[in-house]
């Protein structure tokens, strides 16, 4: 394997689901700061003109998000493999999110350039502030004070806050939930057996769909098969909530909310 050297770089692109110009149309990745492949190109040639570090190899991802596991990622896999091909010494991008939207993401990131002796860096020529690994920026900045450390904080700080907001989210979502559920007000679809109050929160049983209800559950209980209960329910003349015969998977989603 050729000898790593921080003088050549291996460049890595990614642009999101979205259109021509790289614009994220995904599920709510809102911190993925995708330019379009050719200006982040430019991007990392002007950065590599500033220091003086070769490109030896360029790799992309088109369409995948910021948060996808590396596994996921051909071009960052073959970004990683050509580190060692080229004996590089850094992994380039044009700015830090290219890496990876997800604080976690970009944590296991980082440590797959490590781990192939290489470091990662980026080029954000507009701003002029390069970062490299938040490891290296951090014992270089902490606890002496040196130039862009404060930056170098701000950053990991930043990436740690991003990451606490999630959990928050997620957290207030789920007690949101449980407080609807608790009260007794819809959540999603209304399932089978109920209908919609008139207040257009709360659920109230539906005679109709519960004689169904109990109609599936005796048959269960006789021992007849999904199938045979689709069948007999069908010879019976009863229907679901549209009017067409009861199927299969209607009848196991019932018996699974009976079981549950």
């Amino acid at each position: 394997m050729p000898s790593v050297q921080t003088c050549v770089a291996v460049a890595y692109m990614r642009v999101s689901r979205g259109d021509e110009h790289g614009h994220d149309h995904g599920l709510g990745h809102g911190h993925d700061t995708d330019t379009s492949l050719q200006s982040q190109r430019a991007a990392i040639e002007a950065w590599g003109v500033r220091r003086g570090v070769a490109l030896a190899s360029w790799k992309s991802d088109e369409g995948i998000s910021g948060s996808t596991p590396i596994a996921e990622r051909p071009g960052l896999v073959a970004a990683y493999l050509a580190l060692r091909e080229v004996g590089a010494g850094v992994l380039v991008a044009a700015h830090r999110h290219t890496f990876a939207s997800d604080a976690f993401v970009a944590g296991l990131v980082e440590q797959a350039a490590r781990a192939r002796g290489a470091m990662l860096v980026t080029a954000d020529a507009d701003s002029g502030d390069e970062y490299v690994s938040a490891e290296a920026e951090l014992q270089e900045s902490w606890p002496v004070a040196s130039e862009g450390g404060e930056q170098a904080w701000t950053r990991g700080a930043i990436d740690l806050f991003v990451a606490y907001q999630r959990a928050v989210i997620r957290a207030r979502t789920r007690e949101a939930l449980s407080m609807k559920r608790a009260r007794g007000e819809r959540l999603g679809a209304v399932p089978y057996g109920y209908s919609l109050a008139t207040d257009g929160l709360h659920l109230e049983a539906d005679a109709a769909e519960q004689a169904v209800l109990l109609r599936v559950r005796e048959l269960s209980s006789a021992g007849l098969s999904q199938r045979e209960i689709v069948e007999r329910l069908g010879a019976q003349g009863i229907v679901g909530r549209t009017g067409a015969p009861l199927q299969k998977t209607q009848v196991a989603r019932i018996l699974l909310r009976v079981a549950a």
